[in-house]
């Protein structure tokens, strides 16, 4: 892992970027898909973690949560909204073909939150915002002290910054609202699910425009 803001390591993604997870002080922040645990496991060895948080409810970030919180003896916090879902492997995604073809998928790993969190939270020094809209509990975490905004899945950035996938998301009205919410907070560093790091505040703010 690597250090790309005091106190928040960005973990080691196979590809890299495809689905990011990160080491905020002594709580990790998503969970990848279920085959990330190993993996997870092996980079976590040796630092201090004491808790799990879970930006929302998708199975390519709670995927291996049940696995490192049972290794590692973590309680898994999550979005107050999207704690039911992880609790019972059943993720709100969007309307169509694809997401009901998707349902018939194995489902992940289930496993029981130990706390919801609501907006004005504190997790490792960074502030819980509620940015629901890709999924009912959709949080992101904000730090006003150097403005780096760990966004989740609120905006894509795979080549470019984009809304995330429509067929994902459970309300993309409500999503476009939490895009202008975290864009209007002009973050120095932007933190993604998935996609690299992004320290242009005016790319949020044209893309949560449109």
């Amino acid at each position: 892992m690597r250090e790309i803001a005091p106190g928040v390591q960005l973990l080691r993604g196979r590809p890299p970027h495809m689905v990011n997870c990160y080491l905020v002080g002594d709580v990790l922040v998503d969970a990848g898909t279920p085959g990330a645990r190993k993996r997870l496991l092996r980079e976590l060895s040796g630092h201090p973690v004491t808790a799990h948080a879970v930006t929302h409810a998708h199975p390519d970030h709670f995927g291996s949560s049940r696995a490192v919180c049972e290794a590692m003896d973590l309680p898994l916090w999550c979005g107050a909204a999207d704690a039911e879902a992880i609790e019972t492997a059943t993720p709100a995604i969007g309307p169509g073909l694809v997401p009901r073809l998707m349902s018939h998928l194995p489902k992940v790993p289930s496993y029981a939150v130990s706390r919801g969190l609501v907006e004005g939270d504190a997790v490792a020094g960074f502030e819980v915002l509620e940015v629901p809209g890709h999924s009912p509990g959709h949080i992101a975490l904000w730090r006003e002290s150097d403005r780096v905004l760990i966004a989740g899945d609120v905006f894509f950035h795979l080549g470019r910054v984009t809304a995330p996938w429509s067929f994902l998301t459970a309300d993309v009205a409500v999503n476009r609202a939490s895009m202008r919410r975290l864009a209007a907070l002009r973050p120095a560093l932007a933190l993604f699910g998935h996609g690299p790091p992004l320290r242009d505040p005016d790319v949020l703010e044209r893309v949560a425009a449109r």
